[in-house]
């Protein structure tokens, strides 16, 4: 599904391969008809638009995003056990899922990492990957609405992940729930969380990609959430 692994590619923290291929990702996804003509044009406009702007910028904002608080996180995970004890095998059992379809993950990448979830529902069949999807509606649903009010770009991908998945699920509602909630990406928020916590920084490491490890560390041992239906995936024949 070349409309998804494009998504995928663009929620994954900018680097200047990526920038270096926008007209490959333009080409590719003017042959691909997963998406209604519509969204298909928003995407590719997200595309030109995104990928002509200054990557450190956008990797300043990428940070400032998806790397302050929780409520934005990309590791799935936290939208559904948060700091629950539950956690271990689970792990071990989805990065192996991953393995079983050729995933490969190097040291610096969680499963449950969304850009790396979203590959991995590429190299399934069609079906398999709308289950996927519909599986973590919920999540994307409110990710989405949240980076809509946070007046983000990125919330028109989640839209599209929605509609890819043919998810039947109410989104309307969203709205002033996420209104009501507390930002917990401000100064304030975040000095109480890590103190709370008693997260270790490392003193002299400064840069985006430290604090981006430091926060995949973090939740290194979250819990597989139920949602991803694991053993339902290997009874339904996910392997090759």
């Amino acid at each position: 599904m070349i409309s998804l692994k494009v998504i995928s590619r663009l929620l994954d923290y900018p680097t200047e391969v990526l920038w270096q291929h926008r007209d490959e990702l333009i080409e590719a996804l003017e042959q691909a008809n997963e998406l209604p003509f519509t969204q298909a044009i928003q995407l590719m406009m997200f595309v030109r638009e995104y990928l002509n702007e200054d990557l450190l910028d956008m990797q300043a904002q990428y940070c400032e995003l998806f790397d302050r608080g929780r409520s934005t996180s990309l590791l799935l995970f936290e939208h559904v056990h948060g700091e629950s004890r539950d956690r271990g095998q689970a792990m071990v059992d989805l990065m192996a899922q991953y393995q079983q379809q050729g995933l490969a993950l190097n040291s610096r990448e969680l499963p449950d990492y969304l850009p790396i979830y979203l590959e991995y529902l590429t190299i399934l069949v069609p079906e398999q990957t709308r289950e996927g999807l519909q599986d973590i509606a919920p999540i994307l649903a409110l990710l989405g609405e949240r980076l809509k009010q946070r007046q983000s770009r990125f919330g028109l991908l989640f839209d599209l992940l929605l509609s890819l998945s043919d998810s039947t699920i109410e989104t309307s509602q969203l709205h002033g729930q996420v209104a009501a909630e507390a930002r917990d990406d401000t100064p304030e928020a975040l000095d109480a969380v890590w103190e709370e916590e008693q997260v270790t920084f490392f003193a002299n490491e400064k840069s985006c990609n430290s604090e981006v490890t430091a926060h995949q560390q973090r939740f290194a041992n979250a819990v597989v959430p139920q949602y991803l239906n694991l053993d339902a995936g290997h009874n339904a024949g996910v392997q090759k």
